[in-house]
């Protein structure tokens, strides 16, 4: 049974455990226990979000809310486990790549009403393309509470010490392109510190190797979702790039190497601008935040998302509904944006967000924020997608070593995944 039926049939088994009628209910008297799953564990996010809980406290005394962090690389398994096991949180973030299992399954409280009928809440300044994923028959099942590029932190300091020119430089010479930012990299990954980071991929979450890939206009699979198309040129160029900065080059720590940027130990990494709270503040270096790379298909941007989403299991969906209302109105939108992008047009501009960001700059704000959210693309997802990611990252070992037969391997994987795609 794939992922997408396992989650269906979870929601199924649930549903009929639970009386009719009874999930959204509570006694105005009775204490109402909301607990939220997020993989977030940093402290400057958990304070802000118990302050907006302590908020949402004061007009329902009734309701105490918990957060409760769970591992990021196993974050959607066990998410799923909680809800197969009958233990299914009130809410949940949501990860982009999961996003249509979720809403497809059945698996999610329609939260359009609740937001519409919320005073102040101006639910019709939410982006559509923000919410396209998050959307189903006109409904809104998950708030994409996070629209979050991704861009280049950059460590100026092992940087200059290596010799090599500097990201700013090389956009103000009109040169900010992959075969020059593999150069700087290359350069500092010679001197014993790590050169380019692409963070949380680790060699298995591929999918965000599309901050790369995406440069050589390439995708795994048709804009239909239906046809694996990681055979295509586009593909076979960019993991080659990527294959040749790693085992050539030494720009990119190879398999089993573990280095930590916001430690000072690399030159870049790309992330997404909430990671701007890991910036160290005892020991700081010059850091810089600026566009991706230009690639062979031109300029580009990408996107990460995140969603809130009330469980249709949950025993109190409508007064979670209600939070996560309370969550992302306008008012606490404007505070969350300070970590995670708006998906609220009225946030998207210059002045909201220098408020919300103090440690960027103007510039890295109009370039990096506001002009990646205008252009940029969501990271790949599909329906099964935990299935088809296991069976991408296993294929991928064959391409993580020195020898690779990169076009080779890329063909297999299609072999495996196509089937997938076309359920």
């Amino acid at each position: 049974m794939n992922y997408h039926s396992k989650l269906k049939s979870a929601v199924a088994a649930l549903a009929i455990a639970i009386p009719f009628g009874f999930a959204g209910v509570a006694n105005a008297q009775d204490t109402v226990n909301l607990r939220m799953t997020i993989w977030s564990a940093n402290e400057a996010h958990l304070k802000l979000f118990n302050e907006i809980a302590t908020g949402f406290s004061k007009d329902h005394p009734n309701v105490k809310l918990s957060y409760e962090s769970l591992p990021f690389d196993t974050y959607t398994t066990a998410l799923t486990t909680q809800i197969a096991g009958g233990n299914a949180p009130d809410m949940a973030w949501i990860f982009e790549t999961a996003a249509y299992d979720f809403v497809n399954s059945g698996a999610l409280y329609p939260l359009t009403d609740t937001l519409k009928a919320t005073k102040g809440y101006n639910a019709e300044e939410l982006s559509a393309t923000a919410a396209e994923r998050w959307t189903k028959d006109g409904k809104l099942y998950a708030y994409p509470f996070s629209t979050s590029p991704f861009a280049m932190f950059v460590n100026n300091d092992v940087i200059k010490a290596a010799g090599a020119k500097t990201p700013a430089e090389l956009i103000a010479a009109g040169q900010w392109n992959w075969d020059n930012a593999i150069a700087t990299a290359s350069a500092v990954g010679q001197t014993g510190k790590g050169g380019l980071i692409v963070r949380d991929f680790n060699y298995q979450i591929w999918q965000n190797l599309a901050s790369v890939w995406n440069g050589w206009g390439a995708s795994p699979w048709s804009a239909d979702g239906k046809t694996c198309t990681m055979t295509e040129k586009p593909m076979v160029d960019a993991l080659t790039f990527i294959h040749d900065a790693i085992f050539k080059k030494k720009a990119i720590p190879g398999p089993g190497e573990n280095v930590d940027f916001f430690a000072g130990n690399a030159a870049m990494t790309i992330t997404q601008i909430s990671r701007a709270s890991l910036l160290p503040k005892d020991k700081p270096f010059a850091w810089d935040l600026v566009p991706l790379p230009k690639g062979p298909a031109g300029d580009y941007a990408l996107i990460g998302q995140a969603g809130i989403g009330v469980m249709q299991a949950g025993k109190n969906a409508k007064t979670a509904a209600e939070f996560v209302a309370y969550m992302t109105n306008p008012e606490n939108s404007a505070k969350l944006s300070q970590f995670f992008p708006s998906a609220r047009k009225s946030l998207l501009n210059a002045e909201v967000l220098k408020k919300t960001n103090p440690l960027l700059s103007q510039e890295q704000i109009d370039k990096v924020v506001i002009g990646g959210i205008a252009t940029g693309k969501v990271i790949p997802g599909h329906t099964g997608f935990a299935q088809i990611q296991q069976a991408v990252r296993s294929g991928l070992d064959a391409v993580w070593r020195p020898d690779a037969d990169i076009a080779g391997t890329l063909q297999k994987i299609c072999g495996q995944i196509g089937p997938l795609l076309k359920r």
